[in-house]
């Protein structure tokens, strides 16, 4: 059996004893989470999110570039289009340690600066082999986008594969300070 089968199997498996059809096209906590595509750091499963929580956004390095702030504006009108005019209420950045993204700097800077939008001598800049720093760099690139909501609540967080625990690197804190 090659592992597609097993796959339906398993979505058999999911039908008869998981699934919800009364689950919101939005997640009901508000939340997003940006993290790597690394199978080892699945948000769902180090977060422990149950489905339907959390809208879960994975690419490369769970970094933001442009198609990640593209991807949150998409959302942002989807939101309003299925009831909710808020839009997310909270944006959850998980990196993690060990990452792939690393072997993508030595080898391949061009690429992986393609996929950043940054020019090759502006990659240390965005501390790729860190990702402590790497998720407070990429929080505040959050913080200076302009296109998303000031009341949106933003944090980062690191998981390290090697113990399973998350830690808080940027605690939350709503975009920015609003008036009124």
């Amino acid at each position: 059996m090659d592992f597609n089968d097993v796959m339906l199997e398993r979505n058999a498996e999911f039908v008869g004893a998981e699934f919800a059809a009364e689950l919101k096209m939005m997640p009901s906590t508000g939340t997003i989470v940006v993290g790597c595509v690394d199978p080892r750091v699945d948000p769902a499963y180090v977060l422990g999110l149950k489905q339907g929580e959390a809208a879960v956004i994975r690419n490369v390095g769970g970094r933001v570039n442009k198609n990640l702030l593209e991807t949150l504006a998409v959302l942002r009108v989807v939101s309003k289009a299925a009831g909710r005019p808020d839009g997310a209420r909270n944006l959850v950045l998980l990196q993690h340690t060990d990452c792939g993204i690393i072997g993508c700097y030595k080898h391949a800077p061009a690429l992986l600066a393609k996929h950043l939008d940054v020019q090759v001598d502006k990659l240390d800049g965005l501390a790729v082999t860190d990702p402590y720093e790497a998720v407070a760099i990429d929080v505040a690139a959050i913080r200076g986008n302009m296109d998303l909501d000031d009341k949106l609540v933003v944090s980062g967080v690191v998981y390290d594969v090697k113990t399973g625990r998350v830690k808080v690197v940027v605690p939350p804190e709503a975009l920015r300070e609003t008036s009124g």
